[in-house]
């Protein structure tokens, strides 16, 4: 199987120029699906802290750069939405984040910021009479006990070095999300209105953004508090 992406079919997420060249890196299968970065570039397009694929694996050899606290050994290894990319020697952290178009872009963070990331629930069963599992939209999975009250739609912050859930945003009238998806993808706002359909198709949410007012649909709204947005870039 192939290596390398044609650029102008590379998924609308990848923050790319489409004319420039006529092949990318392809990334590899991961938690993200097809919207997932390869590392290569955004080392090499976005931060331009590397000019090749050789340059970016002799950085990735010297241990200089972290994805969601571990260290990153893979140039193709898939970067996604709300991941978490450190570079310690630089001083250096970014949280993956959706601007207008459904681009992803990097945003400033602080360093405690990078200790931890961002999962929205988007699913929960029961395991036994006394534990849940939760689905995280990048694939991850959390086993809580019976009587916690987490539910689909909900944000989690989990640390990355424990595991463990630091934070929990409810997804509810009045909460702070972001959009990561569809026309407005990338806007911050107020959830005012949840629009439940009844023929099967996902729920329509309303969100106030300074002086716009918009409908999305629900997959799309993922819940975010004030301290987590960051210096946008």
């Amino acid at each position: 199987m192939t290596n390398h992406q044609k650029t102008l079919s590379a998924p609308a997420s990848w923050p790319i120029e489409r004319k420039t060249t006529v092949f990318t890196v392809k990334a590899r299968p991961g938690p993200h699906g097809e919207k997932g970065v390869p590392l290569l570039v955004i080392l090499r397009n976005v931060l331009n802290y590397v000019n090749s694929n050789r340059e970016a694996k002799y950085v990735l050899q010297n241990r200089l750069v972290l994805l969601n606290g571990a260290v990153a050994t893979d140039v193709r290894i898939s970067v996604g939405m709300f991941d978490i990319l450190a570079f310690p020697t630089r001083d250096e952290y970014y949280r993956i984040f959706p601007e207008s178009g459904g681009r992803l872009s990097l945003t400033p963070i602080t360093s405690d910021s990078a200790n931890s990331k961002l999962g929205k629930i988007t699913g929960k069963s029961q395991l036994s009479p006394d534990e849940y599992q939760l689905s995280l939209h990048n694939g991850t999975t959390l086993k809580i006990p019976i009587n916690t009250d987490y539910h689909p739609g909900d944000s989690l912050i989990i640390d990355n070095k424990t595991g463990d859930i630091a934070a929990h945003f409810v997804y509810e009238l009045g909460a702070l999300v972001t959009v990561i998806g569809g026309s407005h993808s990338g806007r911050i706002g107020t959830l005012t209105n949840i629009r439940v359909t009844s023929d099967g198709a996902p729920n329509m949410v309303q969100i106030k953004s300074e002086s716009l007012t918009f409908e999305t649909t629900e997959p799309y709204v993922v819940v975010i508090d004030d301290k987590f947005t960051g210096s946008r870039s």
